[in-house]
């Protein structure tokens, strides 16, 4: 069992140990000694009840016994400070642990694996304070590169474009990043919508780049509505009245167009 799963929150170990085991109380069916795709199914709905301290233990259970969802699991725990006090290195640990253990094609482990490769990326871009991560641009566009090319990971193919178009970790080339940003949205990202529709907006394709952006704002997630609505009313007060008109004429057109 490696490190990363065994160093725990000094808080967690000592909830842990001051524990018995009526988490897994008979009713559910569910001991230490269960199978670990048992408890981790135990430890998902303890999660999605509100019941952080049972799922991290039923999680670290799991995890122990090689179960690659748990660790994935755990590691987000430990990266929302859901449960046990946030710590991003020992998420970050884990997540590479789930990476450098590979993944055997068509294996139902490849969701965590690819989130894991994402996740690395999203810290290498930034680094952990008071950490031996530091930041590595060049170390996250090649985790994304991977995670959108080997897998088709929208939200990879998302980010790997952001970086193409603002020169991280390697040249600027947009040219690349039009690119990536078409197939995200292709595979229905609106954030990638929003900024593909941005990008040829800028390259003087007005109408059809502002109907983009207005689509993507119809199917944007909370956490990007804000800043997609922001680049459509700025685009849309540079268009003239008619480039507007054309645009939202277009807009039925650009949400069904593969």
């Amino acid at each position: 069992m490696s490190s990363a799963i065994v160093v725990l929150s000094l808080a967690v170990a000592n909830l842990i140990a001051a524990q018995s085991c009526h988490a897994f109380d008979i009713k559910a069916g569910v001991s230490k000694e269960s199978g670990p795709f048992d408890l981790f199914k135990f430890g998902f709905n303890a999660q999605k009840n509100g019941q952080t301290q049972d799922a991290v233990e039923a999680y670290r259970y799991a995890a122990e016994k090689g179960h690659t969802g748990s660790r994935w699991a755990l590691a987000n725990m430990y990266a929302d400070g859901d449960g046990v006090v946030k710590n991003d290195y020992e998420a970050f640990k884990i997540y590479s642990e789930i990476a450098n253990q590979g993944v055997e094609p068509g294996s139902e482990d490849t969701v965590y694996f690819v989130n894991a490769l994402v996740s690395l990326a999203g810290y290498y871009r930034t680094g952990i304070p008071g950490s031996p991560v530091k930041a590595d641009l060049i170390q996250a566009r090649q985790l994304y590169f991977q995670a959108a090319s080997a897998f088709g990971y929208p939200d990879a193919q998302f980010d790997l474009a952001k970086m193409m178009l603002s020169g991280e970790g390697g040249r600027r080339n947009v040219q690349q990043a039009k690119k990536w940003l078409n197939v995200a949205r292709k595979n229905g990202h609106p954030g990638a919508m929003a900024l593909f529709g941005h990008v040829i907006f800028d390259e003087g394709q007005t109408a059809r780049g502002l109907a983009f952006m207005t689509a993507a704002m119809d199917k944007c997630a909370p956490k990007d509505c804000k800043w997609i609505e922001d680049m459509q009313e700025k685009a849309f007060s540079l268009a003239d009245e008619k480039e507007r008109r054309v645009a939202v004429a277009l807009v039925p057109q650009v949400q069904q167009q593969p």
